[in-house]
């Protein structure tokens, strides 16, 4: 099976094997290549690595029980893979903490405040609901860094499904894990959303869309929380209806609703809520480059954006980098993937990152992508300033942008050519500084997506449509 990456190597270095993980976890048809068989044995790696980890580091004693915390959205395999996810921890000797069903931020912060060694989220974020997957996260909530996700994924093929030195090393008796329920898990991941909330939202109405997924309960709740009225929509999930036709990836009918309601805006989270993409009041979209704007320029003012620098990927609209240059913000641009905004904003010890998916992350607050979060603050600068999300998201204006995913015999052919190189060139000098060409081979298919901003659509369509053709004759 193979993850979902879109920059990471689709097999393992000195393998013809394909990954398990991708730059999310590993995610599959639940049952299918994702089976409760995996799902126990990737538990069982994982709780014995970060263990291992844990005792060289000093945090735990020898004798010390390793301790995870475990979570999910609703799905119905969810059930099923939280189970054999319990008991594939338990049965390596590790104490399992269960908050059920939760946004993914939310499952990464209780893995840092209850002080687990390793958190486990079931979820395959937008995917359709017959997938699901299995994220991963270390001590304090951080995502596994690569190394680490290797060192599992050698040990579950090692062990085929069961432990490397054979049933006799299992834990038995009082050595075998306890499973405990965390009736609180909720209350405590909204307080602290609430205390990264930096002004009460009254008078401020939003509808949200809770895609039928792990924000239907946490997100209506921490919005009024922080003193809004709030209207929610698709947050009646039912196992079967996760992300179909609603939610950040379908997001015509919450504009509708915001009109319809009158409301100032509305928000749309994924699945498991790591992200969110906003409404303005007359029905439009905002974006995640728009909002990373937005919260850019606030935190700019506040003095709380580390070395005015945002952290973004190479996907962002060139909108975002003339509007940011224009407010004196410095960019850094990382690979696809939020873990590489994640991996930048850590070394550089920066204070904002996102995609323009609508994953922001903001450091001093959490440890991965929190959409609830993220829209909290976005609804706060609203309120501070009196202004309207509109008006706030006029601040950079997106340029029309053209993705062409073009299939290839060769991916490493194409970033060779000479011809190709000479092209983009030229394509390049056309639009002088209105515009940008990026060739980006896919991580887990043959193809390259040739992506072209310029001022126009038109333009935009005519120069990525001539790359595009140039791309696939390549050999």
């Amino acid at each position: 099976m193979v993850g979902d990456a879109a920059e990471r190597s689709s097999t393992r270095q000195g393998s013809d094997a394909p990954r398990l993980f991708g730059t999310d976890g590993v995610r599959g048809l639940a049952n299918g290549d994702l089976s409760p068989e995996l799902a126990t044995a990737l538990a069982a790696a994982a709780a014995g690595v970060l263990a291992e980890h844990a005792r060289a580091d000093g945090r735990r004693g020898e004798a010390s029980r390793p301790v995870a915390v475990v979570g999910r959205d609703p799905r119905a395999s969810g059930e099923m893979l939280e189970a054999a996810v319990t008991a594939g921890l338990s049965a390596a000797g590790a104490d399992v903490l269960r908050v059920g069903v939760l946004p993914t931020p939310a499952v990464a912060f209780l893995t840092g405040a209850l002080d687990a060694d390793l958190g486990v989220m079931i979820s395959a974020s937008h995917n359709p609901m017959p997938d699901n997957g299995i994220k991963l996260f270390a001590a304090g909530g951080h995502k596994l860094p690569d190394v680490v996700e290797d060192e599992i994924e050698a040990r579950v093929r090692e062990a085929d499904g069961c432990p490397p030195s054979g049933a006799a090393a299992r834990p038995t008796g009082r050595d075998i894990g306890r499973v405990t329920d965390v009736p609180n898990a909720l209350d405590r991941y909204v307080e602290h959303l609430a205390g990264a909330t930096p002004t009460a939202l009254d008078g401020l109405h939003v509808v949200v869309d809770c895609a039928h997924g792990a924000a239907s309960a946490a997100a209506p709740r921490a919005y009024a929380a922080a003193g809004a009225r709030v209207t929610a929509l698709h947050a009646e999930p039912d196992g079967w209806n996760i992300n179909e036709g609603v939610g950040s990836t379908h997001i015509d009918a919450l504009a509708r609703a915001v009109v319809a309601e009158g409301a100032d805006l509305g928000i749309a989270h994924d699945g498991d809520a790591d992200r969110c993409l906003a409404v303005a009041a007359d029905g439009s979209v905002v974006d995640g480059d728009q909002i990373l704007a937005v919260l850019a320029l606030d935190m700019l003012e506040r003095g709380e954006l580390a070395d005015a620098t945002l952290v973004v990927t190479v996907m962002s609209n060139l909108g975002l980098h003339l509007a940011m240059a224009d407010a004196g913000v410095a960019l850094r641009t990382t690979a696809v993937g939020d873990r590489y905004v994640l991996e930048e904003l850590r070394a550089g010890g920066f204070s904002l990152g996102g995609e323009q998916s609508g994953h922001v992350v903001l450091p001093a607050h959490a440890t991965t992508g929190d959409g609830l979060l993220t829209a909290l603050r976005l609804m706060a600068r609203m309120t501070q300033t009196g202004r309207a999300l509109g008006d706030l998201a006029s601040v950079m204006t997106r340029l029309p942008q053209v993705l062409v995913n073009v299939p290839v015999a060769d991916k490493a052919a194409v970033g060779s050519s000479p011809e190709v190189a000479d092209a983009v060139a030229a394509a390049e000098a056309e639009l002088g500084g209105k515009g940008r060409v990026l060739l980006r081979p896919s991580g887990t298919e043959q193809l390259v997506r040739v992506m072209v901003e310029a001022p126009t659509q038109v333009v935009a369509g005519e120069v990525a449509d001539r790359l595009a053709g140039l791309v696939s004759t390549v050999r």
